[in-house]
């Protein structure tokens, strides 16, 4: 089968179509003929080493997939080696999804989708009547985000973004205004993933009680200290959040992207589909995202 391998660290130019073995599913697994894989930031961390140890190389990133069981049911599945035509998935972490739903907008829903979700529910634990400012709002996180604060009861969502056209997309997903530092009203909840200048901006924003998520470092900065005494001073905290651990949790997974998978039915959730590469351009796929050249759900096609 055709499959994206690295077998060294660095940048996208490490990412190397080649033909692999089919994977033999063991116990407990299920093979799945992919249609579509989603890329995600973190898969570039991946490639550059930062979420990876050396034992593992030569590896085959991808977290996600769309594809077909061996028994013929369209599921979305949470993978590893999913750049590639096939993938082993754990049966616990398949879930079946309409014939007739895109294969970019249930990605969507999935590593980013449960990211969203989490962030507002479990991380920053959003009570209905409270304002929400969300960084990189055109992002295939923050674009949910952006939706699913309103879902959740948020009073006024505020959105950031690096270009005209990504705020305008922001704002025609439901959020009230764009934002900018410093604020004209400090905000109950901040999501951030870009980290570095944005990050110390944001603290300083943060009403009585709020709190600042830190979910990534899209920067690439080194983050500044935060000093207790500092968040004493404003009655903040800070909380990191990382999808993984928050998946193990009891209900953590089925539960949340059910709801997703409902709310985007119903249409009051709406995911937002980036550009479509085939599995070869997985390098430019990965250039792009780097670039902040891509808006909402990217993904690849074998």
């Amino acid at each position: 089968m055709r499959a994206i391998q690295f077998d060294r660290f660095g940048g996208p130019e490490v990412l190397t179509l080649r033909d692999l073995p089919e994977p033999s599913p063991g116990r407990g697994e299920l093979l799945i003929a992919v249609e579509a894989a989603g890329v995600n930031f973190a898969d570039t961390h991946q490639v550059d080493g930062s979420y990876l140890s050396p034992d593992r190389l030569p590896y085959v990133p991808g977290s996600e997939v769309v594809g077909r069981t061996q028994d013929g049911r369209r599921v979305l599945a949470r993978t590893t080696g999913g750049y590639a035509e096939l993938a082993l998935a754990a049966a616990e972490s398949v879930i079946d999804i309409p014939e007739d739903l895109p294969a970019g907008q249930a990605l969507a829903l999935l590593m980013q989708g449960l990211t969203a979700w989490h962030l507002l529910r479990t991380a920053a634990r959003l009570l209905p009547g409270e304002s929400v400012v969300v960084h990189a709002a055109a992002g295939g996180v923050g674009s949910l985000a952006v939706q699913l604060a309103k879902q959740f009861g948020a009073r006024r969502v505020r959105a950031m973004a690096s270009t005209p056209a990504k705020r305008e997309l922001a704002l025609a997903l439901g959020a009230d205004d764009v934002a900018e530092y410093p604020l004209d009203e400090p905000a109950d909840v901040i999501l951030d993933a870009t980290g570095g200048r944005l990050f110390d901006r944001a603290l300083d924003s943060l009403a009585d009680s709020g709190r600042l998520v830190t979910y990534g470092n899209a920067s690439r900065t080194p983050f500044t200290p935060v000093d207790p005494a500092r968040l004493s001073r404003l009655n903040a905290g800070v909380v990191g959040f990382w999808l993984r651990p928050a998946l193990a949790r009891p209900g953590g997974f089925t539960e949340p992207l059910k709801e997703l998978l409902s709310l985007t039915a119903q249409g009051r959730l709406r995911p937002v589909t980036g550009a479509e590469y085939p599995l070869a351009e997985a390098r430019r796929a990965h250039e792009d995202l780097l670039a902040r050249r891509t808006t909402g759900k990217v993904t690849l096609r074998p």
